[in-house]
């Protein structure tokens, strides 16, 4: 049985109180209480997701979405991810965004008939051919526009929700006062879902042909290689293979290399433009970043609604949490006007990384001992953390590890590994365990 502990708050989020506005075309008061939407790039990280915060997540199948190289799911995993995510009160969105050629139509319809039964809360939708696929084979489905379909005027939201869709994805590149007079525009139950966190694609609304042109993998069906973040050099073609770095100074030759979006200390604009769903990107990212990311938002909504006064005292304690996931320095993007020079990162195209993730109690084995599987190594006698789902961390001391045989361990140097662990104090099921520098 999983222990609950730390989801009464998660729970008790629906009864609170959201904000109330009105708009210029509807007389009524509409109150507004914005939903959390996380990514997962298969089950073990859907649990978490749901596990630290997230009201609904939003997953990809084996065919028909943008993230071909994430993890995604089997339909065993997506039934069972539904399920789950369900039996905590957390929505599961399916997206099957790509452009489709005529190949991939007969499949897709085969697809729909197979998701229709599982029962997802709705099928994330670019294609209007798609869509009409949709319609045909899963007539009871909620549909959503995906931010592919390059959603930018209130005439574009109005089509897509006039054809049946229940939600639109803004388009990136759309400010906060363009989705606040889209809101305006639109009818009270229709909704807006906006990506509020993550890493942003340098081309027009993701339409990017830079990884098809270098590698035949087409973005657009969901294999991009994600060429900007490569270093380019030019060539003068008198001089074959001399090769000129692409640069103004000594910053580097990044020159599509985008910083990452993060909102969270925006709450209150992002309620104010009456966007209805705060979308996480990142169903390629790890459990530890998913975790770190719903956490934090999921508090600073939280705090928001609850005393917009606590939620600016905690300004600085938001910001500090998200960087101990891995980013690439933050962007506000569009929301407060055209990206400048100064969003771009020009001398490097990792990531910076905040804490170590070891992994996450996913069991407890006969004498109780927490049970995990490895993902970085650390040692008997070291010092590490304890990421909980409520908002504590608590650190404790690595006393003693096993091996699966039940052998004592000095470290555990072997990705992949379930090692039996005891701690100076007992963690919980889906408790993550974490370094992080002081």
């Amino acid at each position: 049985m999983e222990n609950n502990k730390g989801l009464a708050s998660q729970n008790n989020r629906y009864a609170m109180a959201g904000r109330v506005e009105h708009h210029a075309e509807h007389d009524a008061p509409i109150t507004r209480k914005p939903e959390l939407l996380c990514p997962a790039g298969s089950l073990e990280v859907l649990k978490v997701a749901v596990r630290y915060g997230a009201d609904a997540v939003y997953i990809g199948g084996d065919a028909y979405g943008l993230r071909a190289k994430a993890h995604n799911f089997s339909y065993e995993d997506m039934k069972k991810g539904i399920e789950y995510a369900h039996s905590h009160n957390v929505k599961v969105y399916v997206t099957a965004n790509i452009y489709a050629h005529d190949r991939d139509l007969d499949g897709i319809h085969e697809y729909f008939k197979e998701l229709a039964k599982i029962k997802p809360d709705a099928v994330l939708i670019a294609d209007p051919g798609v869509f009409m696929i949709a319609k045909k084979e899963m007539p009871e489905m909620e549909l959503h526009i995906s931010t592919q379909a390059n959603n930018t005027n209130y005439e574009e939201f109005n089509f897509w929700y006039s054809l049946g869709a229940k939600r639109v994805v803004s388009a990136r590149e759309l400010s906060i006062e363009e989705i606040k007079d889209i809101r305006a525009h639109i009818d009270p139950d229709r909704e807006i879902e906006s990506f509020v966190h993550g890493a942003m694609c340098i081309s027009y609304s993701g339409r990017c042909i830079l990884s098809n042109y270098f590698t035949g993998r087409d973005a657009n069906q969901g294999e991009c290689t994600h060429p900007c973040r490569w270093k380019y050099y030019v060539t003068e073609e008198t001089r074959p293979g001399e090769y000129l770095p692409v640069e103004e100074n000594e910053r580097g030759t990044y020159i599509f290399n985008s910083k990452d979006l993060c909102m969270v200390g925006h709450i209150p604009e992002l309620m104010d433009a009456g966007i209805d769903s705060y979308k996480i990107e990142g169903r390629m990212k790890t459990a530890l970043y998913v975790a770190t990311v719903a956490r934090t938002y999921r508090k600073a909504i939280d705090e928001y609604l609850e005393s917009p006064e606590l939620y600016k005292e905690h300004l600085s304690l938001y910001q500090t949490e998200i960087e101990k996931c891995t980013y690439r320095r933050f962007t506000t993007g569009f929301f407060f006007g055209k990206p400048g020079a100064d969003e771009q990162i020009y001398d490097s195209n990792t990531y910076i990384t905040g804490c170590t993730y070891y992994g996450y109690v996913h069991s407890f084995d006969e004498k109780g001992n927490p049970v995990f599987e490895q993902k970085n190594k650390f040692s008997v006698g070291e010092d590490i953390e304890i990421m909980k789902p409520d908002g504590r961390d608590i650190k404790v001391k690595v006393l003693e590890m096993y091996d699966e045989y039940g052998n004592p361990m000095e470290s555990c140097p072997h990705p992949k590994q379930n090692v039996h662990i005891v701690l100076s104090e007992k963690p919980e099921l889906f408790d993550l365990l974490r370094s992080c520098p002081e």
